[in-house]
C-alpha cells in the first residue's frame, strides 16, 4: 500500500465523483520452480510484467476489478478496465475466448448476443445458432464463428440491464478488446500511473475450444512472453475453472496461477471429459488443495465456499477453506462481491428492490474477517474503501 488511508480516500472520492459526472508465494510446479526459457524482457517500464515484486507484495485484501468496473460500465471494455483502476482496483480481470482466426478477445462468454449489438447487424443474422458448450445448450452468436475483423464491427453493451439500467447509457460506445490490446493498454497505464498494472486473465471453456482446434493456452503464453508477463513475479494471474488448463499453462509460463472453484456439488468440465469423479467438494478438502498446490499458487472459490448460505439466502457457519488453503501455501481470491441486493446475502439486503444497493460494506467486512487474500468485485470503489477500512482497523 503506497498511499496512506486519508490520501487513498481522497483519491477514491475524486474518482467516484468523476465517474458520476459521466453518467511471496509457493513456487509450485516445474515452471514456477525454474521458469521457462526465453522469457521476454520487461515491456513498458512500470507497465511491464516483472521486476517489481511478486503477488505477495499486493495489498491484502487485494481488490480485483471483476471484468473491470462492471458495476458502472459495460464489462470487458477498455473503459471498464480503466475505470476500475481509477476507482482503486489493485488488479483488473479479463475473460478470454478465441475468434475463428485465433485471436484472444475479452468477453464473459463466447456467446455474445447479450454483451454486444450483434443482433442489430443483419449481415450476421445467419450466424445465430445453437451449440452445446460444456454440456449446456446455448443459442446465439459465438466468437469462434467470427474473425477478429468482423468482431471489431460490433459494439459492447450492458449484460444485465434489468439490474444495471444506468450502464445502458454506455451501450454502443466501445469495441470488443483483444487481450493483446489490453496488454498494450496496461503497459501504457503503468507508465502513466507509475506502477505495474496487474491483470487476472481467465481461460474460458478451454477443453471446448481445444476440441475445435482453438486451444487457448499456447496463444496466451505467446502473448505473455511477448509482453514480459511470463515469469513468477510477473504482474498477472492466470485462472481457469478447468485445472488441466492451469496445468498446461504451468508448463508454458511461470506466471502465478489460480484454479477457480464453482459450487461444491459441481465438477470441472475437464473432469467430466476425462471421467475424473472428483467434485469441487473434493478439491476443497485438504488433499484436494494439496493437489492444486502442485501446479498453482492460489484458488478462486465462489464466496459460498467460504461462508455457505442457507435456503433463505442468509450466511451460515464459515468453512475451514481459508485456513486449509493457507496451510498449503495457496492464496484465496473469492468471487464475486456486488453492491446490489440481488447479489448480496440476505443478511445485508436493504428493501425489496433487487437493483437497489444493500449494506455492501458489512458484507465485505464479514468476508475479509475470514482471512481471504483478495476479492473480485463489480464495484472497485466500494471494495477499495472496504479494504482500506479493514486494514486500518487491523492496524496494517
Amino acid at each position: 500500500m503506497t498511499q496512506g488511508g486519508a490520501a487513498r480516500r481522497t483519491v477514491l472520492g475524486a474518482a467516484v465523483l468523476a465517474a458520476g459526472s459521466q453518467l511471496t508465494g509457493l513456487g509450485a510446479g516445474p515452471a514456477a520452480a525454474a521458469g521457462p526459457a526465453g522469457g521476454a524482457a520487461e515491456a513498458g517500464g512500470h507497465g511491464g510484467g516483472h521486476g517489481g515484486g511478486g503477488y505477495r507484495q499486493l495489498p491484502v485484501p487485494t481488490v480485483i476489478g471483476h471484468r473491470g468496473a462492471s458495476g458502472y460500465r459495460p464489462e470487458h471494455t477498455i473503459e471498464a478496465y480503466r475505470l476500475a483502476l481509477d476507482l482503486g482496483a489493485d488488479v483488473v480481470e479479463q475473460d478470454l475466448v478465441p475468434t475463428r482466426d485465433g485471436h484472444l478477445v475479452c468477453r464473459h462468454e463466447n456467446e455474445i448476443g447479450g454483451t454486444t449489438d450483434v443482433a442489430d447487424h443483419p449481415e450476421f443474422a445467419s450466424r445465430r445458432t445453437t451449440k452445446s458448450v460444456d454440456g449446456v445448450s446455448m443459442t446465439g452468436w459465438f466468437t469462434e464463428d467470427f474473425t477478429l475483423a468482423e468482431l471489431k464491427t460490433l459494439r459492447a453493451k450492458e449484460r444485465i440491464p434489468a439490474v444495471r439500467q444506468r450502464n445502458t447509457l454506455y451501450d454502443g460506445r466501445w469495441t470488443v478488446p483483444t487481450f493483446e490490446e489490453v496488454l498494450r493498454w496496461a503497459d501504457q497505464e503503468g507508465r502513466r500511473r507509475g506502477r505495474r498494472i496487474w491483470l487476472h486473465a481467465e481461460t474460458k471453456h478451454p477443453s471446448y475450444f481445444r476440441s475445435l482446434g482453438l486451444g487457448l493456452e499456447e496463444p496466451l503464453a505467446r502473448l505473455l512472453r511477448r509482453y514480459g508477463r511470463d515469469r513468477r513475479d510477473s504482474a498477472v494471474f492466470l485462472q481457469s475453472f478447468e485445472p488441466s488448463s492451469i496445468q498446461r499453462l504451468s508448463r508454458l509460463v511461470a506466471s502465478p496461477r489460480v484454479v477457480l472453484l464453482s459450487a461444491a456439488d459441481t465438477r470441472p468440465w475437464d473432469f467430466e471429459q476425462a471421467g475424473d469423479p472428483r467434485t469441487v467438494a473434493d478439491l476443497v478438502k485438504p488433499e484436494g488443495l494439496a493437489w492444486i498446490a502442485g501446479f498453482a499458487q492460489g484458488i478462486g472459490p465462489t464466496l459460498d465456499l467460504v461462508i455457505p448460505r442457507d435456503s433463505a439466502g442468509r450466511l451460515g457457519t464459515p468453512t475451514t477453506l481459508v485456513r486449509d488453503a493457507h496451510d498449503r501455501g495457496l492464496v484465496l481470491h473469492p468471487y464475486t462481491a456486488r453492491n446490489e441486493n440481488a447479489f448480496l446475502p440476505a443478511d445485508f439486503r436493504k428493501g425489496t428492490d433487487p437493483a437497489a444497493y444493500g449494506d455492501a460494506f458489512a458484507a465485505y467486512r464479514t468476508y475479509f474477517e475470514q482471512g481471504i487474500d483478495g476479492i473480485f468485485t463489480d464495484n472497485p470503489d466500494t471494495g477499495a474503501l472496504a479494504a482500506e477500512a479493514f486494514r486500518a482497523a487491523r492496524g496494517r
